[in-house]
């Protein structure tokens, strides 16, 4: 099935759909630089099945499986040297939004010739070029296959951002809702929470407008309606298929209308090295706070969003959403220190207009990260 979207991603969605990959790629390319993790993939047979369909249609292939749960520079360059190696005219990420990220960077460092160091934090020309990239998610909630963003680390400044452009559009994504089905619990509820932070604050940006709140309500009923039945360690294909739908269209959002301040400082936490805390919990860690300064600002949004929750406040339903998820928790209990707090106030970046706040500022920022300690 493929799906219209306001994104130049050709999207096909569907049970099944992984095993077409070959038709896929025989259109962008000979040669593939399958890009994914180190264990799920290949742990479940996603892999295999990947390379055994480029094999069938005749596209070449090499894979470089050592992206981490948080892509780092040096990861990125040495599968953009892999690439450059093996001749790739082409990449496939395969996995959650780390490998997705990675492989957008290899696509556009091949293809320009420059460092994935020097493409960090800039947002690139329209006619910068990159390698065709085919995005194979197999968790729910970070949308990259269908943005024009990939978050990575820069391991030399220790700094997390953003490379972002219209090149980094992969040119196909295969949503697969049974690809999530592996997906443990503990990551389900981490990448749904990215998910629906994508709605929420689809909704409330400067940039928002008509088309991004419908898609953001509607993948906020999606959500609202079945992940209580994943909480319950229940599985359906209906549920998946939900998830993996409501992805899709928080991932839409973050490419047309961005996100608002949360993003910026969960990204911001990438400055201090060893700190293991995946996106989606680090949102969960902040939105509580930036829900209580926020409310006041868009009343009528958050009154919205709270109803397709079933709760009279967004600040009420997020919380019990939160507790159900088991994602209720403090900085500090990742071991972040108070003077790791001022170094991610220091750290952060990107466009923070886009934030219901009028002004932003230290203090302000300050503040949130204070409040989540």
């Amino acid at each position: 099935m493929k799906l219209e979207l306001d994104v130049p991603t050709h999207v096909d969605f569907g049970r099944g759909e992984l095993d077409r990959i070959g038709d896929h790629a025989r259109a962008q390319g000979t040669c593939a630089l399958v890009v994914t993790g180190r264990t799920t993939a290949k742990a479940h047979g996603y892999l295999d099945r990947v390379l055994a369909s480029l094999e069938s249609s005749g596209v070449r292939s090499t894979v470089f499986d050592r992206v981490s749960a948080n892509p780092r520079s040096d990861e990125v360059e040495a599968a953009a040297e892999q690439a450059r190696r093996n001749g790739c005219d082409l990449v496939v990420g395969l996995g959650g939004g780390s490998a997705l990220d990675a492989a957008k960077g290899v696509g556009v460092s091949v293809a320009t010739g420059e460092s994935v160091r020097d493409l960090i934090g800039v947002t690139l020309e329209a006619d910068t070029p990159a390698l065709p990239l085919i995005a194979i998610p197999t968790t729910a909630g970070s949308g990259s296959e269908v943005t024009k963003g990939a978050i990575i680390t820069d391991t030399v400044r220790n700094f997390r951002s953003g490379l972002r452009g219209d090149a980094v559009f992969p040119r196909v994504a295969i949503v697969d809702p049974d690809l999530i089905a592996s997906v443990p619990r503990e990551v389900m509820v981490e990448t749904v929470f990215d998910s629906f932070a994508h709605a929420v604050e689809g909704c409330v940006t400067a940039r928002s407008d008509v088309s991004s709140r419908a898609r953001a309500h509607q993948s906020i009923e999606l959500i609202a309606t079945h992940l209580p039945a994943v909480l319950r360690g229940e599985d359906s294909s209906a549920a998946r298929e939900a998830l993996c739908r409501a992805a899709v269209l928080g991932g839409v959002n973050v490419a047309t209308v961005s996100t608002c301040l949360p993003h910026r400082l969960q990204q911001a936490m990438g400055s201090v090295p060893g700190l293991d805390i995946s996106h989606g919990r680090g949102l969960a860690v902040l939105y509580p706070s930036w829900l209580r300064h926020t409310a006041p600002l868009v009343p009528d949004e958050f009154s919205a969003i709270a109803g397709l929750l079933g709760g009279s406040t967004l600040h009420g339903a997020v919380d019990r959403l939160l507790t159900s998820a088991g994602l209720r928790c403090r900085l500090r209990d990742w071991g972040v220190t108070k003077d790791d707090l001022e170094r991610f106030t220091q750290s952060v970046t990107g466009n923070l207009g886009n934030d219901p706040a009028p002004e932003i500022g230290t203090e302000y920022i300050r503040t949130l990260y204070a409040e989540s300690y």
